[in-house]
């Protein structure tokens, strides 16, 4: 019998190979002329050791120093000696381009776009050689922008099973794919793109499912929901969408589907827009409900934007829960001075509730540059505002000790007007501007505060900045002396001034950038 065996190399590419009952992996990925890691091929050396995400196998012959039981037991086994019992997931430990492969690239023709609203349009795809492209739901593909050498990264909103082959994508002015989709796109049109990536994707089922959406980050969800209907799925599973307005909300009807198809699947929608007609208004923490979480016996499956995996991964941790498993998947804006950015950028343990490192590609979300624009500061000023007439006058003795202290710790890397350590000031920078947020007790006002662009690109672009304004350095500790004098009216205007400073300094950090 053959089975199907998913290569998920660290630079988030995925190739699928075809392995008989009775060969290794390692045998079926050298005769597809893929180079995975491998030395002695008897189970001694422990080069080849990888990671089994899901199915079953033989694990062959091994000695203890190549593998251990624990390890073993853990789910790492060694290519070289196992044969599979079922289709399997596994991570391999190098790059693609060490292993001699690369994605596959491949040809489609547009046979659908569909608006949904001002602000999301949905387009599907079809290519020939449909079989030849195999993902795991969750997995996105960078298209190439018609026109541009440039390309967008976007998951998959159809299953892997699904003929058709479908895309969410945020509409915002001056962006790339956005402008061509609402502006030129047609039926017919030739589009190209590269993959099967990234390594957020459906593990095997062993429990209960809570599946998290923001925006567009919505379409992997769909792509696992499919998968899991095709499975039959016997496990319960609740899927909470969360968008920003109305005229975000796409897919209901698909989802209503999904409930009529899929038993164990329940799901809910919020709207964080005051002003929205639909029944829940917030954010979707404040959907949670124990039966969801279950106690931390829970696979935990979210993409969105930054701001809310890190609203998320507060939440559990301040109801003290921690769930079996936490994939996440964030995804910035393509606008973005580090380059395209997306949902999760793979880490070692994708599944691990560790924080993440930076996420370096874009799930259908574009973005006008934060330079072009100076409503982010402003608001990002007015949010502080906000934050310093709930603070001053009520903080502690100990809150403001460790304001002052934040404060100093973030001059230490400034020497008149440059950084002497960009990247340490980016940290602690960012730790003195949210203790104020956290002081207010107010977590509503906080996350407005994450969700800022400009909060977000802040910890990007700073790091390797080397300009700053020469202001900076004492701003901090004004700021915390005006706190400590109690005086509002000093607090306020110090803060303003702050803003011009912090603006003139981001500014300069992202025109570097773009050159650079």
């Amino acid at each position: 019998m053959t089975f199907q065996v998913a290569l998920s190399f660290e630079d988030g590419i995925t190739r699928f190979i075809k392995c008989d009952g009775d060969e290794t992996v390692a045998d079926a990925s050298y005769r597809a002329r893929i180079n995975i890691p491998l030395d002695c091929r008897d189970g001694a050396c422990g080069t080849c050791k990888s990671l089994c995400e899901s199915g079953t196998y033989d694990g062959g012959d091994y000695i203890e120093e190549a593998l251990t039981d624990d390890e073993a037991e853990q789910g790492y086994c060694l290519p070289c000696q196992m044969m599979p019992e079922s289709d399997l997931v596994l991570q391999i430990p190098t790059t693609s381009d060490v292993a001699k492969t690369a994605a596959g690239t491949f040809t489609s023709t547009i046979t659908e776009i569909r608006k949904f609203s001002d602000t999301t349009i949905g387009f599907t795809i079809d290519i020939a050689n449909r079989d030849d492209l195999v993902f795991l739901p969750g997995q996105y593909v960078n298209i190439t922008v018609p026109g541009t050498e440039a390309t967008r990264s976007y998951s998959f909103s159809t299953g892997p099973t699904s003929k058709e082959l479908s895309f969410l994508v945020k509409i915002t002015d001056g962006g790339l794919m956005s402008e061509y989709l609402r502006d030129r796109a047609q039926v017919g049109d030739t589009l190209e793109f590269t993959g099967p990536m990234g390594s957020f994707f459906l593990r095997e089922q062993k429990r209960r499912a809570l599946l998290l959406a923001g925006g567009t980050g919505l379409a992997p969800l769909l792509s696992i929901l499919d998968k899991m209907r095709a499975d039959a799925a016997d496990h319960p599973v609740h899927l909470i969408y969360g968008v920003s307005s109305d005229a975000d909300l796409v897919e209901l009807e698909k989802l209503e589907d999904y409930a009529k198809s899929l038993p164990q699947f329940t799901f809910d929608y919020c709207v964080s827009d005051p002003a929205s007609s639909a029944p829940n208004k917030g954010y979707v923490t404040g959907l949670f409900e124990p039966a969801h979480l279950n106690d931390g016996d829970v696979d935990v499956y979210l993409c969105g934007p930054p701001p809310m995996v890190e609203a998320v991964r507060d939440h559990l941790k301040s109801e003290g829960v921690t769930p079996a498993n936490f994939y996440f998947e964030k995804f910035n804006n393509a606008a973005t001075p580090s380059g395209s950015e997306g949902s999760a950028a793979p880490a070692a343990d994708p599944g691990a509730v560790a924080a993440p490192t930076a996420p370096e590609y874009e799930i259908g979300e574009e973005h006008q540059p934060l330079s072009e624009s100076d409503a982010q500061f402003d608001a990002r000023m007015a949010l502080e505002l906000g934050a310093m007439e709930l603070t001053i006058g009520r903080m502690t003795r100990e809150q403001l000790s460790e304001y002052r202290i934040l404060a100093e710790t973030s001059c230490e890397s400034i020497e008149n007007d440059h950084f002497t350590d960009a990247g340490a000031f980016t940290d602690t920078n960012a730790s003195f501007h949210e203790f104020l947020f956290r002081c207010t007790a107010n977590d509503v006002l906080l996350e407005a505060y994450n969700r800022l662009e400009v909060t977000q690109l802040m910890t990007k672009v700073l790091r390797t900045a080397d300009w700053v304004d020469e202001h900076i350095q004492h701003d901090h500790l004004d700021i915390v002396a005006a706190f400590e004098k109690g005086d509002r009216a000093a607090a306020h205007d110090l803060i303003v001034s702050h803003s011009a400073h912090a603006k003139a300094t981001m500014c300069r950090a992202i025109e570097r950038s773009a050159v650079a």
